[in-house]
């Protein structure tokens, strides 16, 4: 009941996932991110601890595959579920379970890996990565919410749509971005509003945060609003 991308940026290391369903509240259980590790995407009938134990694999060295087998094995519901996995040397492993419901699959490419289940076709999951692989330009999450809104022009999630999300990581444990569109007639829409929005201030602000290399990070007020300041100008001289 969901289609998923996750993509590791080239330049930045960054992971991101994003997903979009006929469901609530989807970013809620489905995406899973280490930093430095990898990524998880579990769907379809959705079991949590495939994330939560994938990660824990993965920190632990295990190759996606291996997580895969270990979480098909200790999972007697297995057949009703779908997830996939991604390294931080790109590997990438996907179940997709006999009584997921049609259509359902996965495919994959340089540095991102996409699945989904009840679907309209498997061209949602081939627009999606097309769409992907053509932005490269773009910002890392723009570049994945454009991709989820071809998946969506193909047909998306048959039955409609409801929920999206979109997390990022980068070095730290905390999220470079984590947006979520619980219940909405437009979705993916609103999910790109909302990264538009965080490109007002909160990229900015971001910046000022405690990090393992710097524990206080900023703490200056007048500092952190001249910072936000020169990162709002910025932009708007980068528009014109």
């Amino acid at each position: 009941m969901t289609w998923s991308i996750i993509a590791r940026d080239a330049i930045t290391g960054e992971f991101g996932i994003a997903v979009a369903t006929r469901f609530f509240a989807v970013g809620a259980l489905v995406p899973y991110i280490a930093p430095g590790i990898g990524a998880v995407a579990t769907q379809a009938l959705v079991n949590p601890y495939y994330g939560i134990d994938g990660l824990k694999l993965l920190r632990a060295g295990c190759s996606p595959c291996d997580v895969l087998e270990s979480l098909i094995a200790a999972d007697p519901g297995h057949d009703s579920r779908q997830v996939h996995v991604m390294d931080t040397g790109g590997r990438i492993a996907a179940y997709t379970g006999g009584t997921c419901v049609d259509w359902c699959g996965h495919i994959k490419g340089d540095g991102f890996s996409i699945a989904g289940n009840m679907l309209a076709g498997g061209n949602v999951l081939d627009d999606t990565a097309m769409a992907y692989v053509a932005n490269e330009k773009l910002p890392f999450a723009q570049r994945l919410i454009a991709a989820m809104h071809a998946g969506e022009a193909a047909g998306g999630d048959k039955r409609g749509r409801q929920s999206a999300a979109l997390l990022i990581h980068g070095d730290e444990e905390w999220p470079v971005l984590d947006l979520r569109v619980d219940d909405h007639a437009d979705p993916l829409a609103e999910l790109e509003r909302l990264e538009q929005v965080s490109r007002e201030r909160w990229v900015h602000f971001r910046t000022n945060l405690p990090s393992r290399s710097n524990p206080a990070g900023i703490t200056d007020r007048e500092a952190i609003d001249t910072k936000i300041e020169l990162g709002i100008e910025t932009a708007r001289a980068s528009r014109t």
